[in-house]
């Protein structure tokens, strides 16, 4: 197992300790937070680097076994960098809005993917005969349907695991996971109810500097889980060869034999 090494000094320089002020906070936060400064609540960086380090123990976990991870950040500071994390490491993301059913209700998800799919057929038609006004309102539909789908478009089951950026803003989401008991991984700033959450890592959810510094580590452990699913494959084939070579030996042997009676006769 090679998980990145997460030292405190980069979790403070990312401000990961910065939770919201301490009107704004859920009380069963209150074992991760270390102080409160300036009416902000601190948390305990102890904490959030043994549950970060637990967290990806399971993403390397589910990536090696070939499982896929669905990356969920919807709020403006995070949307583009779990899209660029997931295109990256080949994996699935919503990050526009989180359409209701995205997993409880796959077959009607499935219908707007399709439908999606289908414009995109007549937008780029060069031989269609519709008008400009036609044109701008399918393309306009279909741009729409991008926005919400084209980060699941290739996912053909439920995904083995979520990733989460904002457990509160993404409520649906957690949701729906909890009921078809699919594993979440998520970032639980002090307003967020971490019971909700199978492996939650208290942190800043909302600082950009936080959440590059969450999408690196999980690229890292990523990146390394399918290089020792290639050394495995590479090994296996190797090993394949060598059986079939063994064989094939064996089988020029016999025949050598075979020829050598047939003289000797």
């Amino acid at each position: 197992m090679s998980i990145p090494d997460i030292n405190l000094k980069e979790l403070v320089d990312a401000g990961v300790h910065f939770g919201h002020k301490s009107q704004r906070w859920n009380p069963k936060m209150q074992k991760y937070i270390h102080s409160i400064r300036e009416n902000i609540h601190i948390i305990n960086l102890n904490h959030t680097r043994q549950m970060l380090h637990e967290a990806l123990k399971i993403v390397d976990k589910v990536v090696s076994k070939g499982g896929k991870i669905l990356f969920v950040a919807t709020k403006k500071q995070a949307a583009k960098k779990i899209a660029d994390l997931a295109i990256e490491t080949d994996q699935y993301y919503v990050n526009h809005r989180w359409l209701g059913g995205m997993l409880t209700n796959w077959s009607t998800i499935n219908k707007s993917i399709k439908k999606m799919e289908e414009l995109e057929t007549l937008k780029s038609n060069p031989n269609n005969e519709f008008t400009k006004k036609e044109i701008l309102k399918i393309t306009n539909k279909h741009d729409k349907l991008v926005r919400s789908l084209s980060g699941i478009s290739q996912m053909k089951k439920s995904p083995d695991l979520l990733f989460i950026i904002d457990t509160k803003l993404e409520h649906i989401a957690v949701s729906e996971a909890k009921n078809l008991k699919i594993p979440i991984i998520g970032i639980v700033d002090t307003n967020c109810d971490p019971d909700l959450i199978d492996f939650p890592i208290p942190g800043n959810d909302d600082s950009r500097r936080s959440i590059d510094l969450y999408c690196q580590l999980v690229k890292d452990t990523i990146n390394s889980s399918e290089k020792k699913i290639d050394f495995n494959e590479s090994q296996a084939n190797k090993n394949d060869d060598t059986k079939n070579q063994t064989n094939d030996d064996g089988e020029d042997s016999k025949v050598i034999t075979d020829n050598s009676k047939e003289k000797s006769n």
